[in-house]
């Protein structure tokens, strides 16, 4: 199994802390009490129930999958190259922590909530306005190789931990932390950074009552596998200003 050690910060402080994450069983508290949290270990899986494997990911496709609860999309992207390391990122209340870098033999596998942290713009069956641009493309107002919340064109830097690097978002995207197992498997075992979680499930009960049943459903946790589909095969509409 590949350990992989985050570091958190204080922003008062400077405390490190190193962190395995698939060792830990409950939350853990930054200052503020948010940006790193254990969750289920889930091993992700196609459509047919076959684990999937890192090195099966093609390159520079979104997949989607939900994590940690059943109603909270994430992307994960096997970039062309890897993820820098130790990259100290600042939520907005000016809390700071560290993204180690990406998963994968290469470092080149991340995955980060699918939530738009300006105002929780996220992919949906019917469309999809947020999503990994690749290299070679483009949008009204960046180049490729960026994280693209079409909504209001903020964008976030995939290879430092989701940092936001253009638009009205004031704070990065949280991370899903991945492990990658002996055997090629991907797991998904915890999130780093600033979650917007609540604010979703306040904000599209509607929505949840539509695909999952009502907002309780969708505030489950995820349990043991989760579900791995293209960003094209799960969006009817992927929008591309």
């Amino acid at each position: 199994m590949e350990r992989r050690n985050f570091l958190r910060l204080s922003a008062t402080s400077a405390m490190a802390v190193a962190i395995a994450p698939s060792l830990i069983t409950q939350r853990l508290y930054a200052e503020d009490g948010s940006l790193f949290q254990s969750f289920e270990k889930v091993q992700l899986k196609d459509a047919e129930g076959n684990p999937v494997k890192a090195s099966a990911l093609a390159v520079e496709e979104n997949y989607v999958f939900n994590y940690p609860y059943v109603g909270t999309p994430a992307i994960m992207v096997n970039l062309t190259s890897p993820a820098e390391k130790d990259i100290e990122l600042t939520a907005e209340d000016g809390t700071k922590y560290i993204y180690r870098g990406g998963a994968g033999a290469k470092g080149t596998i991340v995955a980060y909530s699918a939530i738009c942290p300006h105002q929780l713009t996220h992919p949906q069956p019917e469309m999809s306005m947020f999503h990994y641009i690749d290299e070679k493309g483009t949008t009204k107002a960046y180049k490729g190789g960026s994280f693209v919340c079409m909504s209001h064109l903020s964008r976030f830097e995939p290879k430092q931990g989701g940092k936001v690097v253009g638009g009205p978002a004031m704070q990065g995207l949280a991370s899903i932390i991945l492990e990658v197992d002996t055997e090629d498997n991907i797991w998904a075992v915890a999130v780093l950074g600033p979650v917007k979680f609540q604010d979703y499930f306040d904000a599209f009960k509607d929505e949840f009552k539509k695909f999952y049943g009502n907002r309780r459903k969708a505030k489950k946790l995820i349990k043991e596998e989760a579900k791995v589909q293209t960003l094209k095969n799960f969006s009817a509409d992927i929008i591309r200003l």
